[in-house]
């Protein structure tokens, strides 16, 4: 039996709520099955992988979420405090990046070990100075008028794809450093590839959400 427009309508959204109810847990879940495995403390090193989880598989993953119409935390305030707090999430992520970004560069010092020789390495790095460059870039949408040529909607839809890309670039140094000689000898068999599909779920989600942003402001100009 054919499915109505109307019932079409519904079951996409409750996918996309359920989706987005699975990155939730996700984002929470994978920093700390790492804080598990890492065990911060114990050696200086230990401190990388769990900052890196916690700033581009938690804190950014939330930081996106928050304008989800479906499954936002703060759905239920204004768009002034969602927007608020995105900023203080976006923060604290490159933070814990920079952090992150800080300890392992020291550590490899310590070791005798080169820089950034590895594709981990080389995107681990590029993931933490664009989300910087985003970081500033956003200062202009609370400013518009520093960008006399640009209106505060393409200023927006701009921030939204490039934020997207930065995300991306987190989540494959994430699925990066999974395949690194400490992830793969702690992880292995099926839990390393559940491991792999965290940063993927939480990607599709976080692109379905912008690309319907995307077609919902193109549909509204028309």
């Amino acid at each position: 039996m054919a499915l109505t427009a109307e019932s079409e309508s519904r079951l996409y959204r409750s996918l996309r709520v359920a989706a987005g109810a699975a990155a939730h847990l996700v984002a929470l879940g994978f920093p700390a099955a790492v804080a598990v495995l890492a065990r911060p403390g114990s050696s200086l090193f230990s401190w990388h992988p769990l900052l890196m989880a916690l700033a581009f598989s938690f804190l950014m993953t939330e930081a996106l979420l928050i304008f989800s119409p479906e499954t936002s935390l703060l759905r239920s305030f204004s768009r002034k405090v969602r927007v608020r707090a995105h900023w203080a999430l976006q923060l604290l992520a490159l933070l814990c990046a920079l952090l992150g970004l800080a300890i392992i560069t020291y550590n490899k010092h310590l070791n005798g070990k080169g820089h950034f020789v590895t594709w981990h390495g080389l995107t681990g790095l590029l993931a933490v100075l664009y989300a910087g460059g985003q970081c500033a870039g956003g200062v202009l949408l609370l400013y518009p008028k520093l960008m006399k040529n640009w209106t505060l909607a393409k200023l927006k839809l701009y921030h939204a794809t490039s934020g997207l890309v930065g995300y991306l670039l987190g989540c494959a140094s994430l699925m990066l450093g999974m395949c690194s000689l400490w992830f793969t000898t702690t992880v292995t068999g099926a839990s390393w590839y559940l491991a792999m599909l965290c940063p993927l779920v939480t990607s599709l989600v976080i692109m379905n959400q912008v690309s319907n942003a995307y077609l919902y402001r193109k549909r509204s100009q028309h």
